[in-house]
């Protein structure tokens, strides 16, 4: 149940108390790979929402993209 991406990225945001942007920003650098709808609508699961937010709190402890990339790639 956890795995189903049905949460739309505003839901996301509320939930993560992250702005839309740093939710696509993470996106863009392939940190995380939310399903598209057919009119191009981002959906998350509560797994992708856990994953934002070990990401940020990582950010915030001063890693880079490029070193969370690696450390995702590995797990």
């Amino acid at each position: 149940m956890t795995q189903k991406k049905v949460i739309q990225i505003g839901v996301v945001s509320e939930l993560t108390g992250l702005s839309e942007r740093q939710i696509r920003y993470y996106e863009d650098r392939k940190l995380i790979f939310p399903e598209r709808s057919k009119g191009g609508v981002r959906k998350y699961s509560f797994e992708d929402i856990q994953m934002i937010m070990d990401i940020h709190t990582k950010m915030s402890d001063g890693f880079h993209t490029l070193e969370l990339k690696r450390m995702l790639a590995g797990s």
